[in-house]
């Protein structure tokens, strides 16, 4: 395979060269350079700055997938579920769901049958089974409107969602892949045997690469891509599906979460978040715009209030709305499927490898519960392609900072603040949370908050900022506040501007110092 290298240069040659850090990108790319492949992965913006940071942050089989039917993708899901908790205990967890019963909606063998098949579908070690339960009387029961009698508990995962996107990402690094952001393909044609590509970089510089093979893991853009930069048809399309949420005051005060039904057959959550706060979503809406410029309508806003309305005591206005965010979904198009929400959740790969040229694999749909697994497939097809036999490897591999003996966060989480007694309880837990193992790294030398550096809020100091900068890729206040962190929500909105003012300013100011990799190689595990 071609020798690996971190400093991109004109005519630089790869085995793979992959578009889009989303999450289907970064796995692709980490599955690869772990099976020994040469990476260059190219993002046109922010890792995750997308359709990856806008979902409902759940590792889930996708409970109501099974009134569509949809078995073989539930179990897959299921199957990944616990595969994926294991990897990153620190930015996955398992969580309770509590399914109020309401009677006019579905009939109560009906979920139990469902939910009986969701515990089933596949094998289940870390999470418990769903039971029913007395309204009255559970502590999920008191928030809830007093006609709600009984409902369902049943298990499913949650996930810092743009944070994964990163630890794959990072994991592709070191095992040699090269990482560039805020890079977009140009153009790209296959010539003497492989792709001959022009890569623009955000200052305007266009560089040249050269590739074995392409993958298209361009997400909503992928057809735009496909037709565009490098000129190919394709048998599959995407079906661009807008999912909106918002985000209140915490509305309860327990720990599980909440699916609700509404009378249009469309599935509500309401989700413990950041502590202070409840995530609710989604929505599901036909989107014809541009994908970058995505954003919540007046009109969700009031479904979503009304939704949790019709449940809760505690009742809820467009002016209750702390933070929105919107994400494009590209959904694998399917003949008959009018309702956006009956739209498959599953993915296709489509290789395109002519005779004596080279490969070009585009990925269409897909969900974040089952990204490791397409980018499993997608490796294995691009491997026969490339004549590289290198088996799978990532399905007992932990993510950064996720090797976690057990996958016991909270041994790990007692363990750290005794390490450092110094840090205020809270900031470990973050720490904890969102570096895992790798949390040491952020912390550096340091004995006291006053040796972390300048606070730019509330528990964020100039540490943490440089090792976002040298090791994840962060550019700006908007990569940190919003994506790699959930920082920006704790900022009292008459200081956010100049909070972004003041991260923008130091990033502006200081140079990237990327930091070297790890000893792990390609080879522990091709």
């Amino acid at each position: 395979m071609t020798q690996r290298t971190q400093q991109v240069t004109q005519g630089s040659r790869y085995d793979l060269l992959v578009v889009g850090g989303g999450i289907n990108g970064a796995g692709i790319a980490r599955d690869a350079a772990g099976r020994g492949l040469s990476v260059l992965l190219c993002e046109q913006d922010d890792l995750a700055a997308h359709t990856s940071s806008a979902s409902t942050k759940l590792i889930h089989g996708g409970l109501r997938y099974l009134e569509y039917r949809e078995f073989g993708l539930v179990r897959k899901a299921l199957q990944e579920r616990e595969t994926l908790l294991r990897a990153a205990p620190h930015i996955m967890w398992p969580l309770r769901f509590v399914m109020p019963h309401m009677p006019n909606l579905r009939p109560a063998w009906m979920i139990r049958a469902g939910l009986f098949l969701y515990d089933h579908l596949a094998r289940r070690e870390l999470l418990p089974p769903s039971r029913g339960i007395d309204m009255r009387r559970h502590p999920a029961g008191a928030p809830l409107v007093e006609s709600i009698r009984r409902g369902f508990v049943y298990s499913d995962g949650w996930v810092n969602d743009a944070r994964l996107v990163v630890l794959n990402a990072l994991d592709a690094e070191e095992h040699g892949a090269t990482v560039l952001t805020r890079t977009k393909l140009v153009n790209a044609v296959r010539a003497g045997g492989e792709w001959h590509a022009q890569l623009r970089r955000a200052d305007g510089t266009q560089l040249d690469v050269r590739a074995g093979a392409i993958a298209n893991a361009a997400g909503p853009w992928v057809g735009e891509l496909l037709h565009g930069a490098l000129g190919r048809d394709a048998n599959h399309s995407v079906r661009l599906v807008k999912g909106s949420h918002i985000v209140t005051k915490r509305l309860f005060e327990h720990d599980h979460a909440y699916i609700f039904q509404n009378p249009d057959k469309r599935i509500i959550f309401a989700i413990p978040y950041e502590h202070d706060y409840t995530l609710i979503g989604t929505t599901d809406i036909e989107y014809r715009g541009d994908p970058a410029q995505v954003a919540i309508t007046a009109d969700e806003t009031q479904y979503l209030c009304d939704s949790i309305n019709r449940y809760f005591k505690q009742q809820i206005t467009p002016a209750d709305v702390r933070w929105t965010y919107s994400g494009v979904r590209p959904l694998l198009e399917e003949e008959g499927a009018d309702n956006p929400s009956a739209v498959t959740r599953d993915y296709r790969l489509e290789l395109d490898a002519p005779a004596s040229e080279a490969p070009l694999l585009s990925v269409f749909g897909g969900k974040i519960t089952t990204f490791r697994k397409l980018a499993e497939e997608a490796v294995d097809e691009l491997g026969r392609a490339l004549h590289n036999p290198a088996p799978a490897w990532t399905a007992g591999a932990p993510l950064p900072g996720g090797d976690i003996a057990q996958a016991n966060f909270e041994r790990f989480l007692a363990q750290f603040k005794q390490q450092y007694p110094w840090l205020p309880a809270d900031l470990a837990h973050r720490y904890a949370r969102a570096y895992g193992t790798r949390a040491k790294s952020v912390i550096g030398q340091a004995h006291s908050l006053a040796e972390l550096g300048r606070a730019f809020a509330p528990g964020l100091y100039e540490a943490e900022l440089r090792y976002l900068r040298d090791t994840e890729w962060a550019r700006s206040a908007q990569d940190v506040l919003w994506r790699r962190s959930k920082l920006g929500l704790h900022v009292e909105p008459g200081t956010l501007a100049s909070v972004t003012q003041g991260i923008d300013d130091w990033f502006a100011s200081s140079p990237v110092e990327r930091k070297p990799l790890r000893q792990t190689t390609a080879s522990q595990h091709a």
